[in-house]
């Protein structure tokens, strides 16, 4: 099932997580994103995912990586993730989003994430001043 995420920094490089509300990877903090919707491009799926999950509009950039993660019922998911920098909004958690928020590279070690992510984000050298 293709997915999108967006890797969006702020201006003092802290990167915009969600903490998951829903199955899979409820409660864990990830990337904002989700599933391209039939017809949809990739671009126009994070645009809207940003949306409905953190209030915020995005201009979507290029292809930062892809990986492949394990999902319900033996779905695949695979998620193409995008740098992506906001044009407006406020920030404010929505649809299957608990929270979200921004956070260091060191605050985002800390937190419990989904798996592989920070070691993803560490290989696309997209963390600042974090090494693996």
């Amino acid at each position: 099932m293709r997915c999108v995420g967006a890797i969006v920094h702020d201006a003092e490089g802290r990167l915009l997580v969600i903490r998951r509300g829903r199955p899979p990877g409820e409660g864990l903090w990830s990337l904002p994103g989700g599933r391209v919707e039939p017809g949809e491009s990739d671009a126009e799926a994070v645009v809207r995912e940003l949306s409905e999950e953190t209030g915020l509009r995005v201009e979507p950039g290029r292809l930062i990586g892809s990986v492949e993660r394990p999902g319900l019922d033996g779905v695949t998911y695979d998620i193409h993730d995008y740098a992506a920098t906001v044009i407006s909004g406020e920030l404010a958690a929505g649809d299957d989003a608990a929270e979200a928020r921004w956070a260091t590279p060191a605050e985002l070690r800390r937190l419990p994430t989904t798996d592989g992510l920070v070691e993803a984000l560490t290989a696309w050298r997209v963390l600042p001043g974090v090494r693996g």
